[in-house]
């Protein structure tokens, strides 16, 4: 946790929850209605899927994953892809106002009892019992990403502590799990090698590479986009 001793998931969390509550509560119908950087997901589908993952997130919190695991299978909803995209049609339907107040009151709750648990405290995952701070940055990291699919504003003054945690939370991803890729960091950029391949990368370029948002136009060698991708 060395790459993290600096940042406090919770407020984090707390932030960028903020950021986006925000901009949601700003939209016409041509703003929710407008499309994400997430394929196939306008700004109103991405609304749904942090309300619907939600469900997952209480489970954690309250030590029933499998249950939540064995209700979704029966519901023929397996893996998270499935899952996200199963969220997103369960509230197409419904009124915008009634799944924002839905993600408003359960991810408020969520952000209260992880902060609650504490770093330490550990939650009921997929993968097993994991420290509460550590899945809070990882809610942090797809907040952020999430907030900037919909082009949710940054402040000017935010834009360099933004980018210094979620390029702290990428190294620590691509560490705890195992990535082969090398990766350095200096005073202003990332040097990344895979495979006999390397690239220079700025910090904002590592970071959407952390989460996948690069673009198919991107000058970096294939081999170092996937390697250096770790976040949803």
């Amino acid at each position: 946790m060395e790459l993290l001793k600096d940042f406090n998931p919770f407020d984090i969390f707390d932030r960028e929850a903020a950021r986006l509550d925000r901009f949601f509560a700003g939209l016409d119908e041509a703003g929710w209605e407008r499309p994400s950087r997430c394929a196939g997901w306008s700004v109103r589908d991405v609304l749904g899927h942090l309300a619907g993952e939600e469900l997952y997130n209480h489970a954690c919190l309250d030590g029933d994953v499998q249950d939540l695991l064995t209700r979704l299978a029966r519901a023929g909803v397996s893996g998270f892809n499935d899952f996200n995209e199963w969220s997103v049609r369960q509230r197409r339907g419904k009124p915008v106002e009634e799944v924002l107040e839905e993600w408003r009151e359960r991810n408020g709750e969520t952000r209260r009892r992880m902060r609650a648990l504490g770093p330490d405290g550990l939650l009921d995952t997929m993968a097993g019992p994991y420290p509460a701070g550590r899945q809070a940055f990882h809610y942090d990291s797809e907040y952020a990403t999430h907030a900037d699919d919909v082009g949710a504003p940054v402040a000017e003054e935010e834009i360099d502590d933004r980018t210094a945690w979620r390029v702290a939370v990428g190294r620590f991803a691509l560490a705890e799990q195992e990535a082969k890729v090398q990766v350095e960091q200096t005073a202003e950029q990332i040097w990344a090698a895979v495979d006999g391949v390397n690239a220079t990368l700025s910090y904002p370029e590592f970071v959407e590479a952390t989460v996948g948002r690069l673009g198919g136009d991107s000058r970096l060698d294939p081999r170092i986009v996937s390697a250096l991708r770790c976040l949803a």
